[in-house]
């Protein structure tokens, strides 16, 4: 491995070519550091430099493209800010216009009139014409291009790399430089054979230099797809190793038995028969459990589908057992609904539930910790403000996160120190997360899927119609609270204006009000300036039917229960997320009746907008939106997974790349089944490598 140091960690500046002042913007436009981070900077796509177009070639469905011809005329338009260096290009076919916006000092030194050359860029149209900004540009010698590879690398450049001669191209000849300096031993195989073999995979060595310079399309995507494959496959190792670290060492309370009042409250007082998916995932965490090794499990389950039964079930295993509980929601509207729900239930069993949150009066709030300590609370629910140091626990053998993605890993690891061996988590979460995000930002917790619904919920029909039948979507809403029915009427929280929101939430209510006049229709509002207090009345007013209308933002996203509604309008429901519409919609549903979502919209809506509120009307399963989300926005703008290192890859994409990510977790497991510590002079060079990357450990390990 010693080669591999001395070359790949040189400093960029030592590459012959690049230089001090190179170097520089090389760091700040690119982040390349080192000989490494070149090597590791992938070609966005490769041309054929045999292959130069004409410019009677180009229409208006032209992307990139190459031409070759004499450069007729150069020189500056405009001024100040609107100053631009213009050429023209003229090949036998046609002329075509070259603009620079940046650089143009230094550009048109470059440039000589009646040069011929190759010039390369993406096609953009002005008044008509086309032209090329920021071309990349080489003096064309038709004999140089024989006997070389004819496929040329074109990397990621910048305005500002472009500006100073440094495009696409000229970081192609650094690469060049690098790559005719590298030997195999500088790039060292770290794949066992045992995975290389099955899959035909190409060395290491020969795919970083394939990556950049192939002799021909095909041996470039064997090459991309051993890279890409590369990066799956160690992060699964590693997620995986946390895994077992955690199943081997984590040590845990064991519930051993499944006692009296488990016993009684599913013989007597379960509302409903279980689905085959909740008796599932309760088995699996008996099992989990019963091991004397500390359960993180994650609990997927789609709006609707049962979690907080299975929360309760496994709450009552832990005092069976003689432990406390607690279960930690992100807000006070979610924490008094699980309250409510969760005492309902058992109000007929000798279980002391307690909840504590921001605004838990102080009398009470003493009477809680003390209680709490001395073991007769047998399970506590709240707020952030379980994780003050005053709140402890005599001894905590259970702990739930409610929508796990609102809270930062350093608030849950809080809860986990409340007890002297660590305390079993479940972690739950109704916003479903993607097979693909869930092998990566997730891969080191156990998973639990509930995916199926209750027998007597029946499907919410979603429509999507434009703002110009408002009064018709008004009247379907008279329609069912003439039935008995309630409606929501959701507005959208636009995060860059507070002030704004709050004039648009207010013009709405009084449209709202305009259509339903009291005293026959009476309306509830509810939104982020009110008080907890009124909020929570405003609530409770439409929970037990004073109110037919409840008109809000997204606060009511989570957290209300009102069986009775069955309407949901999402008003310009072209701002909402897919996932943050899903949510939305789960609200209703909720009863035996059948239930509606309609999502509002303006007229002029772009292509993604269109196709999100499309797969609303489409499908009601949550895995589905969740998957087509990750593909219409990437895993970069899922909520929580930002902080995710496992999902910085280099060149591989849990979207585009699925079938590889799913062959490298399925190798992963198989490798790691057969040699758990990578003990095996085969598996050697993968563990020094592993060893070599230690410290970057998956933002979800929790324990």
């Amino acid at each position: 491995m010693k080669g591999t140091v001395d070359i790949l960690a040189n400093p960029i500046e030592y590459l012959k070519g690049v230089g001090p002042q190179r170097a520089d913007l090389l760091k700040k436009e690119l982040n390349i550091f080192t000989f490494k981070d070149l090597l590791e900077l992938v070609p966005n796509r490769h041309i054929d430099k045999t292959k130069v177009n004409l410019v009677r070639d180009i229409t208006p469905q032209t992307d990139f493209i190459q031409i070759a011809g004499v450069l007729k005329s150069s020189g500056l338009m405009g001024e100040k800010r609107g100053k631009r260096l213009v050429a023209e290009i003229k090949d036998a076919t046609g002329t075509l216009e070259l603009v620079w916006f940046q650089g143009i000092t230094y550009i048109q030194k470059m440039l000589t009139v009646g040069q011929t050359y190759l010039v390369y860029g993406k096609v953009t149209f002005f008044q008509g014409q086309p032209q090329i900004t920021h071309p990349e540009m080489e003096v064309y010698n038709r004999e140089n291009k024989e006997g070389k590879s004819t496929l040329e690398p074109v990397y990621p450049s910048t305005e500002k790399l472009k500006s100073r001669g440094m495009g696409g191209r000229q970081i192609g000849h650094f690469t060049e430089t690098l790559i005719k300096l590298l030997q195999e031993n500088n790039i060292p195989e770290i794949l066992p054979e045992s995975v290389l073999q099955p899959l035909q995979l190409m060395p290491r060595f020969k795919a970083f230099v394939n990556v950049h310079f192939p002799s021909d399309p095909e041996t470039s995507q064997q090459a991309i797809n051993r890279l890409k494959f590369e990066e799956f496959f160690i992060a699964q190792i590693r997620m995986g190793l946390l895994r077992q670290q955690r199943h081997r060492y984590s040590k845990g309370v064991v519930f051993s038995q499944v006692g009296e009042i488990f016993n009684r409250f599913y013989e007597q007082y379960l509302p409903f028969e279980l689905t085959g998916a909740q008796k599932r995932v309760i088995k699996e965490i008996r099992r989990d459990t019963g091991t004397g090794k500390q359960m993180n499990r994650l609990l997927q389950g789609d709006v609707g589908s049962g979690k907080t039964i299975v929360a309760l079930l496994v709450l009552l295993l832990a005092i069976d057992n003689g432990y406390q509980g607690c279960l930690m929601a992100p807000t006070e509207i979610l924490t008094q609904q699980h309250f409510n729900s969760i005492t309902n239930l058992l109000k007929d069993l000798p279980v002391n539930v307690r909840m504590l949150t921001g605004s838990t009066k102080i009398r009470e709030r003493k009477e809680i910790l003390q209680q709490l300590e001395e073991g007769t609370i047998h399970f506590l629910i709240g707020t952030h403000a379980l994780l003050e140091d005053p709140v402890k626990f005599k001894n905590l053998g259970l702990a739930i996160v409610d929508e796990q993605h609102r809270f930062g890993v350093a608030q849950r690891a809080r809860l986990w120190k409340k007890a002297t061996v660590p305390p079993h988590i479940l972690v739950m979460t109704a916003t479903p997360i993607p097979r693909t995000l869930a092998m990566t930002a997730y891969g080191d917790l156990d998973t639990s899927i509930i995916d199926e619904l209750p027998p007597n919920r029946k499907p919410i029909l979603t429509v999507h119609r434009y703002e110009t039948v408002r009064s018709q979507v008004m009247d379907f809403i008279k329609a069912e609270i003439t039935k008995g029915r309630q409606a929501y009427i959701i507005f959208p929280l636009i995060e860059e204006s507070e002030k704004l929101d709050y004039e648009n939430l207010m013009k709405g209510y009084e449209n709202v009000q305009a259509y339903f006049p009291e005293p026959k229709y009476w309306i509830s509002m509810v939104h982020g300036r009110q008080t907890n207090e009124v909020r929570t009345t405003n609530m409770q007013r439409f929970k037990t039917g004073d109110t037919q209308i409840m008109v809000g933002t997204t606060v009511i996203e989570v957290g209300v229960d009102v069986p009775n509604a069955s309407v949901m309008v999402i008003e310009s429901a072209e701002k909402f997320g897919l996932s943050q519409l899903h949510q939305l919609r789960g609200r209703v549903g909720r009863g035996s009746e059948k239930s509606f979502c309609i999502l509002l919209s303006g007229s002029k809506l772009n292509n993604e907008a269109r196709e999100r509120l499309k797969i609303m009307c489409a499908t009601n399963d949550g895995f589905k939106i969740a998957e087509k989300d990750l593909e219409l926005r990437g895993p970069g703008d899922i909520e929580g997974t930002r902080q995710s290192g496992a999902l910085n890859f280099k060149l591989a994409s849990i979207v585009q790349d699925r079938k590889w990510l799913e062959i490298a977790r399925e190798m992963a497991e198989r490798l790691l089944d057969d040699d758990p510590d990578l003990a095996s002079a085969t598996n050697l060079q993968l563990k020094n490598y592993l060893q070599a990357l230690q410290g970057k450990t998956a933002w979800s390990k929790i324990s």
